[in-house]
């Protein structure tokens, strides 16, 4: 998969939409619901509409668009389905009705979105649901672009005027950057902020797309800015955080996990077991995710794009969910989570990093310091569990009793654990104590065997066989 920039001329989105007017060999139509309702007017004033607008439909009214496209089962419109559905209709409809006539000589396509603009109370998530389903070549089998965008703008006409852009690059760059996915997704944002949208999903498809791995183009999100984390579910597949996470229960575990060691897999089951007392199990609505920060996926400023997969697929093939993010600081991913209609929140937090965490020093940036810090943490249904660490096999272990700290934090630390907010893990194994991710990683490369002792066996077997992490046999 190339993630290689293309080197092309930037136009702006009237540009595009003439240009694409002006293919004759294009020709699509255009369904919008609920709030996107910008992106054929954009064609339409650009000029040569003719050539590139086979049909428009603007289904606004619910009873409209249950005849059109069916009713939505899950109650919701502006959901990934409901996108689906459009885009089975309309590009079915569009080859049937002109396959005949133009079919030969003609690339068709089908743009669709179902989208919430921010309410006049700016009560709601404002979102929605935007893809296109096109031919690069006539009579060819289509090719498939879905994505899910946040809209940011506390204006309901600024975020329908972003969506009438996006929809624009969008189109554009099925036709004309899909050689390139990183070049793709950054076309995207030609014309528009970062503080405008967010696009948290995406998923390209297709006969001309399959050369594309979707789990990398997610992080690419991630590190181009365009969004803050990514999810991929337990097989791996790519998710949008809004439909994993909807009235979840879910536990949350930070690391490089490069590798995941026999400590990392005890936090986990020891943490859970602790989270199913503290808020009760239902397999249904409860969910384990393996964070992964973007800050460890960076080495000397260049991005290993395998090295990302290969811990990816290793904790998939545990049974995990996966998040990577660009948080560096816990409090922006206890910020970032509380977006979502989460039941409860608990991050199980090892001794040696809770440390750092309560170190004043690394919230000079903040006003209100450390305090504020930990006002921003401790959202409403948040608890952090504390797992024992020690630094070598010679120290003490250190817990959420004897964690060293100032004075004035320790008041602070006194006052969340009588509240409740921490809890101490007390069924761990100590034998796990100290297997740090980054003492097996040097093993590894170092070709010492004994990095075996220190993790899973279905891990070892897995490095070895894909030699990751620089794993090479001992001759």
């Amino acid at each position: 998969m190339d993630n290689g920039d293309a080197i092309k001329e930037e136009l702006d989105t009237s540009r595009k939409a003439l240009f694409l007017n002006l293919d004759d060999s294009i020709y699509g139509s255009f369904a919008e619901i609920g709030g996107g309702q910008e992106v054929a007017r954009f064609f339409f004033q650009s000029g040569g509409a003719s050539g590139t607008i086979a049909k428009t439909i603007s289904a606004y009214d619910m009873v409209f668009s249950d005849a059109e496209y069916g009713k939505s089962g899950s109650g919701r419109y502006v959901s990934e389905p409901r996108l689906l559905k459009m885009l089975d209709k309309e590009y079915s409809d569009i080859v049937e009705v002109l396959g005949k006539k133009r079919g030969e000589q003609t690339r068709f396509f089908s743009f669709a979105n179902t989208v919430a603009t921010i309410n006049y109370k700016k009560t709601n998530e404002a979102h929605g649901w935007v893809g296109v389903r096109f031919q690069l070549k006539p009579n060819a089998k289509p090719n498939e672009v879905v994505l899910h965008v946040k809209l940011l703008e506390s204006d309901s006409l600024l975020q329908q005027k972003t969506l009438g852009i996006l929809g624009v690059n969008l189109i554009y760059a099925c036709y004309y950057n899909y050689q390139y996915p990183n070049s793709f997704l950054k076309s995207l944002f030609e014309g528009l902020d970062n503080d405008r949208l967010e696009i948290d999903m995406i998923r390209m498809s297709g006969p001309d797309l399959d050369y594309v791995d979707n789990r990398l183009l997610a992080v690419q999100l991630v590190k181009n800015g365009m969004t803050n984390a990514i999810m991929f579910d337990r097989y791996g597949n790519v998710k949008q955080p809004s439909d994993m996470f909807y009235k979840k229960n879910i536990m949350v575990l930070r690391g490089s996990f490069r590798p995941i060691t026999y400590a990392g897999f005890d936090m986990l089951k020891s943490g859970f077991a602790l989270f199913k007392k503290d808020v009760g199990f239902d397999k249904s609505n409860t969910m384990v995710l393996c964070e992964i920060t973007l800050n460890n996926l960076l080495d000397k400023g260049s991005f290993d794009e395998r090295d990302f997969l290969d811990r990816v697929d290793i904790l998939c093939g545990m049974g995990q969910n996966v998040m990577v993010s660009d948080f560096r600081e816990f409090y922006k991913l206890s910020e970032w989570l509380g977006r979502f209609k989460l039941q409860n929140i608990r991050m199980v937090i090892g001794a040696l990093t809770f440390r750092n965490v309560i170190d004043e020093k690394y919230y000079d940036n903040l006003k209100g310091g450390v305090l504020e810090a930990f006002g921003k943490l401790f959202i409403d249904n948040l608890k952090i569990y504390i797992y024992p660490g020690r630094e070598s096999e010679n120290c003490d272990i250190m817990n959420y009793k004897n964690i060293p700290m100032s004075s004035e934090v320790g008041i602070l630390y006194k006052y969340l654990f009588e509240k409740g907010l921490i809890i101490g893990v007390e069924d761990y194994k100590e034998s796990a104590l100290p297997c740090f991710s980054h003492i097996a990683l040097d093993k590894i490369k170092n070709n010492d065997t004994s990095w075996e002792d220190m993790v899973p066996k279905y891990v070892s077997a897995f490095i070895k066989e894909k030699k990751l992490f620089g794993y090479t046999e001992k001759k």
